[in-house]
């Protein structure tokens, strides 16, 4: 990532957490970061995630479907939910993967190539937990200067999530010889896997 001052390996891991869950605990994450089909290509690859689905938040039912939200004519952000068992990672730690390796979270309203407010930077925390933790490590890498330029993350109240079009889903592992895939999510997989092997499914 172009903008981060520190090495990938010793990016920090956030001081607001919630401790792990004492007994399995399936738990929601809704977090954007430009394009889904990259964004669920690394959570998928991530212990204690169950599963992982794009689609769309920040708007109504109505408009969730790729064509309108890719004309920008909507509040919707491509997003991903990550369902994951909280006695193996916790909320803090997925942030931790999404700020280092799933996007870059300096970037208004953008990803790369891609352009406009469906591809921003945006956590939609479903409770006062997920808020807490999300500003507190938004604040953490801010003062640490862990990036170059500030974080733009907006922080949105999860209102729903409206799953994608089943050709969206799990669209990197079914279309590996993708360009976009190949030069845009398979590079982010890669990172994640050099950086934080002991994170990644057996």
């Amino acid at each position: 990532m172009a903008s981060c001052r520190v090495p990938i390996r010793q990016f920090p891991d956030p001081i607001v957490d919630t401790p792990l869950a004492s007994e399995p605990q399936q738990k929601i994450a809704v977090l954007a970061g430009g394009c889904f089909w990259c964004v669920e290509a690394v959570f998928k690859e991530l212990r204690g995630v169950i599963s992982v689905r794009n689609g769309y938040a920040g708007d109504s039912a109505a408009t969730a479907n790729y064509r309108t939200v890719c004309s920008g004519r909507t509040n919707h952000a491509e997003a991903i939910e990550v369902r994951y068992d909280a006695s193996q990672t916790t909320f803090g730690q997925l942030l931790k993967i999404h700020f280092s390796v799933a996007h870059d979270p300096t970037q208004l309203n953008r990803q790369g190539n891609d352009v406009g407010g469906q591809y921003r930077s945006a956590i939609f925390y479903a409770d006062d937990e997920q808020k807490r933790i999300s500003e507190a490590y938004i604040r953490q890498l801010n003062e640490a200067r862990v990036f170059t330029d500030p974080i733009v993350t907006t922080l949105e109240t999860l209102e729903a999530f409206h799953p994608a079009e089943e050709y969206h889903q799990d669209y990197a592992a079914r279309n590996p010889d993708q360009p976009y895939v190949v030069y845009v999510a398979q590079p982010k997989v890669d990172k994640l896997r050099e950086n934080f092997a002991e994170r990644l499914k057996q």
